[in-house]
């Protein structure tokens, strides 16, 4: 072989296919599992509860809930589950071989199992992702709606500048008619938004993928927006205080330790601030054997009525009872600040709406009325 094939030959190796074939790997790759939605879970945990209750083993009720199940998905991923039980594996790490299940379910699922309260563990589960799912449902209610509301009222006022009020404007020029006052103005408004809209439309739409794109973007947004509007803080703190506190109790009244409980929690908070504090915060319990109030009242921005709440029920053995209390007393604050945002919403584009009403009128009939004396007389 001369040495001009034999490199040749080595120019085709992995060095000169390793580009396609790193292509192709990467085109190749298993799709990331994603989890199931909370209204599927919610549906789940409560039929799997009332089976459970009624006496039937776990490998049935899988197998009863599955049967007729239009969910494919679902369908398989609990038939996996009851193959796993079925071969001697424990029901917390089947359902977490799924990938389809968050951490904090997975443990919560591990202590009832162990308490030997599982059927307890799937009905407060479906409880927590029901309540869950509500004020996230509000929330986007509060936010979406009236966001979509103002997109089309946006849209509306930028074709009548772009495309209805030149029409008049052109009208106006044909008759010889000179605009003046407020007609003027309509016309140089015109003028301005036809010159700068494409680029104020790629700019919305570049910030909103940007913001959808990006959790620290939206963290960044979200923390300049409550540091300046105390409503909205309130309501983001109490959501959060009560996701964490309520993870927290169900973790620790079937069994789990409350480091571990603290640290399960965080991941329900993840992207926020409380996950790194509430992690620091458990490994400072811990390890450095701080009571667990003071713990919180140093590495977490909770606020002052946890850490009290907390040390009450440290000093009379009363922790499960605080806690409970804490959550009850967040999903009532949460409900009374999301009505309040929702009217303060509310509020805030009905006059956004009234605002682009109006100019939409003004620009497009305003100068109609104001020049029709003048266009009879040029007419005459």
């Amino acid at each position: 072989m001369t040495s001009a094939t034999a490199t040749a030959q080595n120019d085709q190796s992995p060095a000169a296919t390793g580009a396609p074939k790193g292509l192709l790997a990467s085109l190749n790759q298993p799709k990331k599992i994603k989890e199931f939605k909370k209204k599927e879970l919610v549906d789940l945990f409560r039929g799997l509860s009332s089976m459970l209750r009624a006496q039937i083993n776990t490998a049935d009720a899988l197998k009863y809930y599955s049967h007729g199940l239009p969910n494919k998905a679902v369908v398989d991923a609990l038939t996996r589950i009851r193959e796993d039980i079925n071969a001697g594996i424990n029901v917390h790490e089947a359902f977490r071989r799924t990938g389809r299940f968050s951490e904090t379910i997975v443990g919560l699922i591990q202590a009832g199992s162990d308490a030997g309260q599982l059927h307890h563990a799937f009905k407060s589960l479906a409880e927590r992702l029901k309540t869950e799912l509500y004020f996230q449902k509000q929330l986007k209610k509060a936010t979406i709606t009236p966001g979509c509301i103002i997109a089309v009222l946006v849209a509306a006022f930028i074709t009548s500048q772009v495309k209805i009020v030149p029409q008049v404007e052109e009208m106006l020029n044909g008759v010889g008619a000179k605009p003046d006052g407020m007609t003027a103005i309509s016309f140089k408004v015109s003028h301005f938004t036809q010159a700068v809209w494409p680029v104020f439309v790629l700019t919305v739409i570049g910030i909103a993928l940007v913001i959808i794109r990006s959790s620290h973007v939206r963290n960044l947004i979200l923390g300049f927006t409550m540091s300046k509007w105390r409503l909205l803080r309130l309501l983001i703190m109490s959501i959060r205080q009560m996701t964490f506190i309520s993870t927290i109790r169900l973790l620790h009244s079937n069994g789990i330790n409350l480091a571990k409980s603290i640290r399960v929690s965080a991941n329900s908070v993840r992207n926020t601030p409380f996950y790194n504090e509430l992690r620091t915060a458990a490994d400072k319990y811990e390890h450095s054997g701080v009571p667990l109030s003071t713990a919180f009242a140093k590495f977490t921005s909770v606020d002052a009525q946890v850490t009290h709440m907390l040390a009450i029920g440290e000093k009379s053995a009363s922790l499960d009872s605080q806690l409970e209390m804490l959550s009850e007393m967040y999903e009532e604050d949460s409900q009374s600040h999301m009505n309040a945002f929702s009217a303060a919403i509310s509020f805030l584009v009905l006059i956004i709406a009234v605002m682009l009403i109006a100019a939409v009128f003004i620009g497009t009939f305003l100068p109609i009325f104001l020049m029709g004396p003048k266009m009879m007389q040029s007419a005459t």
